[in-house]
């Protein structure tokens, strides 16, 4: 039978399927549903120094062809997802875990870090510079400046596995003008792509959700062929030793089929996991084996970036 045993960093994982920072992650108890899942790791809700409510409701609504939110950050706290990571650490001393964290400013970035670098936690960082949602807080990714400034120093003391979730990039420039600032650290991976930011839903003459005059992000189909061009772009352009996440659009075999095959190592599930709940996990890794066996692939690695040009 195939397997979608997949490495990152040496790191291995036996699925490479997990959730989407935002998604069945708030809490101890969404998080232990995914550890019971076919999954095979898991990331944490974006953690900020202090706890925080988010934005006001209604700001998450599923569509025909995905969703749209603009949730604000709401979470319990880096010091409560790190301190139960640790605790998972002496429970599942085989499995490794993703932490996602942000800032809202430069300085709370580095704090969080450096008490992510002084604490116990073994597992990989996931720094989130895309976040959409928050008002007057624009995308650290798309000031390439800024990203360049940031890693420099959090490489000057951050010594663990840490990666970077980025925004969506729309021009080949960008590609290009990123990967040469991202292969200059030591990244474990990238993720592409969070929600393709600021779209605008309607129905019956209003907007759906209600910060930022229902303006958010966008998830699911909507994202699909944004989220496997990122992907193949930065497959081709960072070092071999930076891995991909692939996020957006991923409700089928197929879909994660297609994500690995423009380089993704691990693949990242929310939309759909909102919608369908943990027992998605299952029924993805079925399909995608059953796409393998039929094309004759028995590991994840004699397909993973060989997309076929015309």
């Amino acid at each position: 039978m195939p397997t979608t045993q997949t490495t990152i960093q040496h790191v291995s994982f036996e699925n490479c399927l997990m959730n989407a920072a935002g998604v069945y992650c708030y809490s101890k108890e969404e998080l232990e549903q995914v550890i019971n899942s076919s999954a095979g790791s898991f990331v944490t809700k974006t953690a900020t120094l202090e706890a925080r409510l988010g934005n006001p409701e209604p700001r998450y609504i599923n569509t025909s062809l995905g969703s749209i939110n603009s949730m604000g950050l709401p979470n319990l706290s880096l010091h409560y997802y790190l301190e139960y990571l640790i605790e998972l650490q002496e429970i599942y001393k085989e499995r490794t875990y993703f932490l996602s964290l942000t800032g809202l400013n430069q300085e709370d970035i580095h704090k969080s870090l450096k008490q992510v670098q002084e604490s116990e936690f073994n597992g990989f960082v996931e720094l989130n510079l895309s976040c959409p949602n928050v008002p007057g807080k624009p995308q650290i990714a798309y000031d390439f400046e800024t990203t360049d400034n940031i890693l420099k120093q959090v490489f000057s003391y951050y010594k663990k596995p840490l990666g970077i979730k980025l925004p969506p990039y729309f021009d080949i420039v960008h590609f290009d003008q990123a990967a040469e600032i991202f292969n200059r650290y030591p990244l474990a991976f990238v993720n592409c792509i969070n929600s393709i930011g600021n779209g605008l839903i309607i129905e019956d003459e209003s907007v759906v959700i209600k910060p930022k005059e229902g303006f958010g992000g966008l998830g699911g189909d909507y994202i699909k062929p944004t989220a496997l061009a990122n992907v193949h772009a930065f497959y081709k352009r960072l070092n071999k030793s930076i891995a991909i996440i692939g996020t957006g659009g991923v409700k089928t075999g197929r879909d994660v089929f297609e994500h690995i095959l423009c380089g993704a190592s691990m693949v990242q599930v929310g939309t759909a996991l909102q919608k369908e709940g943990p027992e998605i996990f299952e029924r993805l890794t079925r399909e995608l084996k059953a796409i393998m066996e039929e094309k004759g692939y028995k590991t994840l690695e004699e397909f993973r970036g060989k997309l076929n040009y015309l």
